[in-house]
């Protein structure tokens, strides 16, 4: 039996554009009588067959746009979801939200759910579960079958899509160089696994700031959290076996924890430690004292990422190459880091 090949195989054999080739399969009018005869014969001649991600693509538009968020626990997600909403709606669309609680295989399954008619292209914010095995065989079917997709925040080179980002590195390195210009010199840092693509990026930022200034890398001032349960029992160890003077942590959660944590064991904040998380969301705000934190700005992140997707089902361009767009972050001081003199 002949291998069955995809659209965008056919558009890299012939040389033109994937919708090109969608629209000349479906013997649409917009294209030429010799491209479409081109295309249906290469189709026919190598056994292409529409999958079911496929057939979506031969009804009308369903004017849904499918979101898929690892989590709702972080502030930062429903800011991102309020500025898709936003866009969205004020284009026609609607948006409809499910979570892959850090998990692949929910991950999979909610597109696949999704897909079947459904919607007709993705917002996706990849899950640990995703990144840990490295198997993306999901989000590259419905893009080898046309289907638009747009990552942001959590996205990953090996995908080749449009992407709205922060510069984590950069936001990281600017957050504990800030911490330095007040006096820090020993600085904890509470993040994710490595296999998460933004707490790499903000642990890298964070050594970077270190390493400009020459101060030591300590690894056992670093703790890396896999499970948010396990949250507080790894931070308690951490002031069991350290001392620090600031803490740089890549959520907003961590650092809050961390601050209590201090807190109940005696500490003043800012004075004996400085603290700086990152999102900028609700626990910034009321924690107490509040905290210094890096402002991701997630309802421009959404409005940016539902514009480049509305854009990519509206065919504004046929031939295109993929964009990443990057969002400056902003750091916000507030009560629990000491003021530049």
């Amino acid at each position: 039996m002949k291998k069955l090949v995809t659209l965008k195989q056919i558009s890299k054999e012939l040389d033109i554009s994937i919708s090109t080739v969608s629209k000349a399969i479906r013997n649409h009018k917009e294209i030429s009588l010799d491209t479409r005869k081109k295309v249906q014969a290469f189709a026919k001649l190598h056994n292409y067959r529409p999958n079911s991600i496929a057939v979506s693509l031969k009804n009308q538009r369903t004017k849904n746009i499918g979101v898929i968020i690892p989590e709702i626990v972080h502030h930062f997600f429903t800011t991102v979801i309020e500025g898709i909403e936003k866009v969205a709606n004020s284009r026609g669309y609607n948006v409809i939200v499910c979570l892959s609680s850090e998990s692949f295989e929910k991950e999979v399954v909610n597109m696949q759910t999704l897909v079947n008619g459904s919607i007709d292209g993705f917002l996706v914010s990849l899950s640990k579960g995703t990144q840990a095995k490295k198997d993306y065989h999901h989000l590259n079917e419905v893009m080898d079958q046309g289907m638009p997709l747009v990552m942001f925040d959590r996205v990953v080179d090996d995908i080749d899509c449009d992407k709205t980002i922060v510069d984590d590195t950069q936001a990281a390195f600017e957050a504990v160089s800030f911490l330095l210009e007040t006096g820090c010199r020993k600085i904890a840092l509470i993040t994710t696994v490595d296999y998460v693509s933004v707490g790499k990026l903000r642990t890298e930022g964070y050594e970077k700031a270190l390493q400009k200034q020459g101060i030591p890398i300590e690894p056992n001032l670093t703790i890396k959290i896999e499970d948010i349960e396990n949250c507080e029992i790894l931070i308690n160890q951490l002031f069991d076996s350290q001392h620090f003077d600031g803490v740089f942590a890549v959520n907003e959660y961590f650092a809050v924890v961390a601050m209590k944590i201090a807190q109940k064991r005696g500490f003043k904040i800012p004075d004996d430690i400085s603290f700086i998380g990152f999102t900028d969301g609700i626990l910034s705000k009321c924690a107490t004292p509040s905290l210094s934190s890096i402002a991701q700005h997630g309802t421009e992140m959404g409005e940016i990422s539902a514009k480049m997707l509305i854009d990519r089902l509206e065919e504004k361009e046929d031939e295109f190459t993929h964009l990443t767009q990057i969002i400056k972050t902003t750091l916000v001081e507030r009560e629990s880091t000491k003021r530049l003199s």
